[in-house]
């Protein structure tokens, strides 16, 4: 098996995408590191997870907001793991520190969001690549559509963060592509997982009513395949990616949102999937 025996780092890795990431890595003879904030608890049982897979692993606390709790986070992968293969960037702060519309938003919500995607993912990037073999995958979870709309106004700080995320990987891409390290960008669509939980990601956070109108919308044809995502879709990409098959995908923002991203929002779906 061609990741049997890799070693990864996961930030944002107690729950959700992240965890559904560790879990499938893990599956596939991955050695894991979890990293989290808060949640030692979920953080611990996605480790035991990992363990039950039959994979080794740690966890590690770290607020990716701060560079040197970056810095001190890849020095304990480095002692643990002695180097990496994989570099998964999927970690976030509370949607209360952000989640603001554009004339309300302070500099206070701006720099969390900035300085979890973007910076985070600068200094991340920068500390997996000194001790990462060549050959390397390097994945960021983004949201694209936050780099061509402007209509979810709470999301500004957040989206223009996501924007130069993915920014970044094309940057990083060219970098060390001759290294053969890859560099790509994973854009989910509507995420959910278990009712009332925080696995689906920051939509589980919004009131009841939002979460089911946003997951009928889709249901009814806003996504093709009439469906929202689940934390294990994304997960499964991100594995598609770390193949020693997709060595040649590199500075590529790949959607796994089951066509969501295709449909034109200028004309009623009636229109659209009209017959001829």
């Amino acid at each position: 098996m061609f990741l049997n025996g890799k070693c990864a780092l996961i930030t944002g890795g107690s729950r959700g995408i992240g965890r559904a990431t560790a879990l499938k890595l893990a599956a596939n003879g991955v050695k894991v590191a979890v990293q989290y904030y808060k949640n030692d608890e979920a953080a611990k049982d996605t480790l035991s997870q990992v363990q039950q897979l039959g994979a080794d692993g740690f966890i590690v606390q770290a607020d990716v907001l701060e560079p040197q709790d970056i810095n001190r986070m890849f020095s304990q992968v480095k002692d643990k793991f002695g180097n990496l293969d994989i570099f998964v960037n999927g970690a976030r702060p509370d949607v209360s520190t952000f989640y603001h519309s554009p004339l309300k938003m302070t500099l206070d919500h701006w720099r969390a969001a900035m300085d979890s995607q973007a910076q985070a993912f600068l200094l991340g990037t920068q500390q997996a690549a000194s001790i990462m073999r060549d050959g390397g995958r390097i994945i960021a979870i983004t949201y694209s559509p936050s780099g061509r709309t402007g209509s979810w106004q709470p999301w500004v700080a957040m989206g223009t963060a996501k924007a130069a995320l993915e920014s970044l990987c094309r940057y990083f891409a060219v970098a060390l592509g001759s290294r053969g390290i890859t560099v790509n960008g994973i854009s989910p669509g509507v995420v959910f997982g278990e009712p009332n939980s925080l696995e689906g990601g920051v939509l589980r956070s919004l009131p009841a009513a939002a979460q089911a109108a946003t997951q009928n919308w889709h249901e009814s044809g806003w996504t093709p395949m009439k469906r929202v995502g689940t934390p294990e879709d994304v997960a499964n990409a991100v594995l598609l990616l770390c193949m020693k098959e997709a060595s040649f995908i590199t500075g590529q923002i790949i959607h796994v949102d089951g066509g969501a991203s295709i449909m034109d929002s200028m004309c009623p779906l009636e229109i659209q999937q009209g017959q001829d």
